[in-house]
């Protein structure tokens, strides 16, 4: 079974939503930990919608497992990574206008930025994932810019309503973790998951990690952030 990182980006957003002091991300980061989850994820968008630097640098120092950090190809991002040195940081897209992130990266047409990013993180140790569409040609792509790992864009597969357009895409999903695993990559998952159609991506030939944020979030607000995730690691392990 893969690993759980556990996006608690949606703690942050009820709590700029009154601009309060709580609910902390931080202090929601501990309990995730102790559910079971192997790691915590935040995005710090540019906008600071809601994760903040404070945030991140205060995980920093709590998380005991691997702490993940999303983030547009900048060249603040990247400061700030190289400064607070998450385990792992995960290069996504970003759009101001857009609610979450609606596709995978185009590494092809912004090759030379990402190759000069992916390489200052690397100097510094942290390992590089990039977030990509079940596109062979990006991930090709990822290799050739020394990324770590390939994080496939499970959306569209999450959003299929019919059947046959969700088996589609789950195909497109093997065929390209296929293709991460030949490349040498580590092969990571996430976007729209759920409770309900986490059970195939998790057993993905060599998936070896699933980030998964929101679904876990909501729940919690039903039944509490620990027994939330001990659900999702639960729902994972299905046959």
């Amino acid at each position: 079974m893969p690993k759980l990182g556990v996006n608690i980006d949606h703690i942050a957003t009820l709590r700029q939503a009154r601009r309060e002091a709580e609910p902390d991300p931080v202090q929601a980061a501990v309990l995730v930990e102790l559910a079971g989850a192997h790691g915590i994820v935040v995005h710090l968008r540019e906008d600071r919608r809601h994760i903040q630097d404070r945030d991140v640098r205060l995980l920093r120092q709590v998380v005991r497992t691997q702490l993940s950090l999303e983030m547009a190809v900048t060249d603040e991002m990247v400061r700030i990574a190289s400064e607070v040195l998450p385990d792992q940081v995960c290069f996504v897209p970003e759009r101001r206008t857009e609610l979450t992130t609606e596709g995978g990266l185009d590494a092809i047409a912004n090759r030379t930025r990402f190759k000069t990013a992916v390489k200052r993180l690397k100097d510094t140790g942290i390992r590089v994932s990039l977030f990509l569409d079940p596109d062979l040609d990006q991930i090709k792509l990822a290799s050739v810019l020394a990324a770590d790992a390939v994080e496939l864009h499970t959306g569209r597969y999450a959003n299929a309503k019919a059947a046959r357009d969700r088996e589609r895409e789950f195909t497109k999903l093997l065929r390209a973790g296929e293709l991460v695993h030949k490349l040498g990559l580590a092969l990571h998952a996430g976007h729209g998951l759920t409770y309900r159609n986490v059970g195939p991506i998790a057993r993905l030939p060599e998936v070896q990690e699933l980030n998964i944020g929101f679904s876990i979030v909501a729940r919690a607000a039903m039944v509490g952030l620990e027994r939330a995730v001990r659900e999702m690691l639960e729902a994972m392990g299905k046959v």
